[in-house]
């Protein structure tokens, strides 16, 4: 073990504190790398797989892992999940990058959704994206978690492959199985804003469509109010 210590970041460190004990890991995007050498040096995982489409972050995540003295980690130059084998991991990580993209991740590599493999995904942006995207290939939302990270709340998504209903509009933006968390008022909150600004930019279209896209965001806006003062009246001892 290196003598320097890892302290994560809170969005990688709820990561981590969902990766199962003795899980074979693979970090898809892993940037510097910090998430599967914090697993290393703690013994969560055996073994990782880091990830990147590009040299310059993975070059990042070697010198990581050598200034922290992290082994058994091995380095992929590859796009998404093309260039590891579904065997090589239990637990893929997909993290850092907006909802689209992991969702094109994923279905570049339909294997990831055989139920024998967990994943636990992060988007940066675009959340409602892949909540959309995830009952309808395959996937079935176990758990979901907010966590703040300077200043911005990110979702947090551990999925397996299995039968789920579709997402409503709600659930696209409000998540799946947040109501529990002490987030989610904020988190709504967030969500509120932008609908009604982006409703509000519809409704001045002469474009009768984006009129009728703008009045169905406003309504869900609308929805996602009523479901944070349900939650306020639960959590906050609202009158």
């Amino acid at each position: 073990m290196g003598e320097k210590k890892l302290d994560l970041q809170p969005r990688l460190q709820a990561l981590a504190d969902w990766v199962r004990p003795g899980a074979r890991l693979a970090d898809v995007g892993t940037d510097h790398g910090y998430l599967p050498v914090w697993l290393r040096l703690h013994g969560v995982v055996e073994h990782a797989i880091a990830s990147d489409l590009r040299p310059a972050p993975l070059d990042h995540a070697r010198r990581s892992a050598a200034a922290y003295g992290a082994s058994d980690i091995e380095f992929r130059l590859c796009d998404g999940l093309r260039g590891i084998a579904p065997e090589e991991a239990d637990t893929v990580v997909v993290a850092g990058m907006g909802g689209e993209n992991i969702a094109a991740i994923l279905e570049a590599s339909p294997w990831c959704m055989d139920g024998a493999h967990f994943l636990l995904l992060q988007p940066m942006s675009r959340d409602q994206q892949l909540r959309a995207w995830l009952p309808l290939h395959g996937g079935r939302v176990l758990r979901e978690r907010l966590v703040e990270d300077k200043g911005t709340l990110y979702p947090i998504l551990e999925v397996v492959g299995g039968a789920m209903p579709p997402a409503t509009p709600a659930q696209c933006y409000g998540g799946f199985a947040l109501s529990g968390d002490p987030l989610w008022g904020a988190y709504l909150e967030e969500r509120i804003t932008k609908l009604r600004r982006a409703a509000e930019g519809l409704r001045r279209s002469s474009s009768e469509e984006e009129q009728l896209r703008g009045a169905e965001l406003e309504k869900l806006a609308e929805e996602l109010c009523v479901r944070k003062g349900e939650w306020e009246h639960a959590n906050c001892g609202g009158d």
